[in-house]
């Protein structure tokens, strides 16, 4: 089995993706052959799913995407090289002429006469055209950056469909300046600094660093940028613009590469004056073919459609690396902000809803303000004749009865999610274990799901009788009852002391409870009083006793349900299952074997076939030499 490599590919196909990016140096293209290729038609629907996830803004969500940044010094060339790619006029003039990130889409349509172009930002589509493009990219520039000379982080979509233009998504970002003209604010450089540096840090972008050649390379601020993130080139492949200008030395730049261009050079001439860009493809394969500077340089490194052709493989090849890796992060993050939000209040639409909350809400009993009120009250209610200083069994009993009332649903739904879980594993296990029958799959799992039912119903009954029993009287020989009601009660005396100075302070410290607030309780007499307390004690520590009893009593019954289920009642119901004339058949569909196992069968028993034929041959060759040597 092949190792997986990056974000799930198969090794060999890591390789060839390895092998791609080497060879990307070495790819060459006919000057007057159209710009796209045959092979854009295979990375076209990724590269879709691409631009949609960039529309639906994924990247808000920490996910990043592959994306080709185009980079370089203001006057560099970026928008001529951008020109020669799209086949259309961008804005030019003096300063900046790119003022927000600008995301062209190019998508090759063969059989479409017309082109088709458009904007979106801002969740509005404005269609264009050719001859309108630069007028209208400059009326959206200024709808989002302002009709000024600043720039703004807000990306512009430009869709450019046409026949011969190659299938690429490329991001222009603003000319690199380091002196503020008229208009511009001081801190111009460090804006568009910070635009580019957040373009190009993630591993997933391919820097397109667009480089004058009438300049020293190492002095360009594009290159000392991507420097700074993709410190050994691999992820940066450089243009070199206006090689007719400054031709001298220009073979020893793009070749000695003192910059680290990890994925090559390409030397182009752009569009000059009124030439069509078929006039300027040819005159630039004229140019690199005779001038005697320029021709020394290797035609796999010069002219627009050997770079139009690089792009193409190069977005091919981080795309290919990344998308599995974008799906598993968008599912990750999707299940994180799902648990997070079922981690939240549950919203109230309604008032029946409202009223539900409410009344779950006052079902956790109080303390502050209020302590001792709901026996107090019981006590007048069952107030009858008797001998005093003795706590009436019937206010007891009460307030047990409304204490068991309020947790009484708990172990009933206690019981229902353990079984639930219990009927998943069950199953699991049984249809791991009959995986080469699929034909008894159903009976199986019909079988499992019918005995948990009926187990979880007599649970159920079970633990509402522990319910009712623990309703019905009050019982107990744990010591620990007396033990800890008389830990309470050592503090009767420090609360009569309250009760009767009030100079004291009316918080009551009691263990398990904390500070009591009991001032309110010097309106009632002494013996209510004492009665009161000596009741809440009492329930207090009985009650102790009956949640360990539910609790044990439960724990008990489920181990023994279980064992029963496993150890006898599921291998008769299984037997029950199949055997039943309803669903019956499945001791004969057993003999019946599905297309995969069946296949898997017969591979197994030709290579023992062959294994043993072959131990034979060597057995017999093994008795020809030890005959041969005695």
């Amino acid at each position: 089995m092949a190792r997986l490599g990056l974000g799930g590919m198969e090794e060999s196909e890591e390789k060839k993706i390895d092998s791609l990016v080497h060879k990307l140096k070495g790819v060459s293209c006919d000057a007057h052959a159209p710009l796209v290729s045959s092979y854009n038609d295979r990375i076209r629907p990724l590269l879709d799913a691409v631009d949609e996830l960039r529309l639906l803004k994924v990247m808000q969500e920490g996910i990043q995407l592959p994306t080709i940044v185009v980079v370089g010094d203001q006057s560099s060339g970026k928008s001529s090289v951008l020109e020669s790619l799209a086949g259309i006029s961008l804005p030019r003039g003096q300063g900046i002429c790119t003022r927000v990130p600008l995301i062209m889409r190019l998508q090759n349509l063969p059989d479409h006469l017309q082109p088709e172009l458009h904007l979106e930002f801002r969740g509005k589509t404005i269609p264009t055209d050719e001859a309108h493009v630069s007028e209208a990219i400059n009326l959206a520039t200024d709808e989002i950056a302002g009709d000024g000379k600043g720039i703004s982080q807000t990306p512009l979509t430009l869709v450019v469909k046409k026949n011969g233009v190659p299938d690429l998504t490329m991001v222009d970002l603003p000319g690199i300046t380091r002196v503020p003209v008229h208009g511009q604010p001081q801190d111009i450089y460090e804006q568009i600094s910070n635009i580019i540096m957040e373009y190009i840090k993630p591993e997933e972008s391919i820097i397109l660093n667009v480089l004058s050649a009438t300049v020293d390379f190492p002095t360009c601020v594009s290159i000392r940028m991507s420097q700074q993130v993709d410190k050994t080139g691999q992820r940066t492949l450089a243009v070199v613009t206006k090689a007719d200008k400054a031709p001298e030395g220009l073979f020893e730049k793009v070749t000695g590469d003192d910059v680290n261009i990890g994925l090559g050079y390409v030397c182009v001439r752009n569009r000059i004056g009124e030439e069509s860009y078929n006039e300027a493809r040819k005159e630039e394969a004229r140019l690199f073919e005779a001038h005697p500077l320029l021709a020394r340089i290797d035609k796999s490194m010069v002219g627009v459609p050997v770079l139009a052709r690089k792009l193409v493989h190069v977005q091919a090849v981080i795309i290919s690396k990344c998308l599995p890796d974008i799906v598993k992060k968008i599912n990750d993050k999707l299940n994180a902000n799902l648990s997070e939000l079922n981690r939240m209040p549950r919203h109230i639409s309604s008032v029946p809803e409202a009223l539900t909350t409410y009344v779950q809400s006052t079902v956790v009993e109080g303390t502050d303000g209020n302590f001792l009120m709901e026996e107090i009250k019981v006590l007048e209610e069952t107030k009858a004749l008797g001998l005093p200083n003795f706590l009436p069994r019937t206010a007891f009993l009460a307030i047990l009865q409304r204490k068991v009332n309020k947790i009484s649903d708990k172990p009933v739904e206690f019981i229902a999610k353990v079984w639930n879980y219990l009927e998943q594993v069950v199953t699991e296990v049984l249809m791991h274990h009959c995986e080469n029958y699929p034909q008894l799959h159903s009976s199986t799992r019909r079988a499992a799901q019918n005995l948990v039912a009926m187990t979880k119903d007599k649970s159920t009954e079970r633990v509402l009788e522990m319910v009712e029993m623990e309703k019905l009287t009050d019982y107990t020989c744990d010591p620990e009852y007396m033990t800890v009601w008389s830990k309470f009660m050592e503090k009767n005396y420090t609360f009569t002391e309250i009760m009767n100075n009030y100079y004291l302070s009316t918080n009551l410290p009691i263990e398990g409870f904390g500070e009591i607030e009991v001032g309110h309780l010097r309106a009632f007499p002494k013996d209510i009083r004492d009665q009161a307390l000596d009741m809440k004690m009492r329930i207090t520590a009985y009650w102790k006793i009956v949640l360990k009893r539910l609790v044990d009593s439960m724990a008990l019954h489920l181990l023994l349900s279980v064992r029963n289920l496993i150890g006898k009642d599921m291998e008769a119901e299984m037997v029950r299952e199949v055997m039943s004339p309803e669903h019956g058949g499945g001791i004969e569909r057993m003999l019946e074997e599905s297309p995969s196992v069946a296949m898997k069968r017969e591979r197994l028993q030709n290579s023992v076939k062959l294994l043993k034929d072959s131990q034979k041959v060597i057995g017999m060759i093994m008795d020809k030499i030890a005959i041969s040597v005695d």
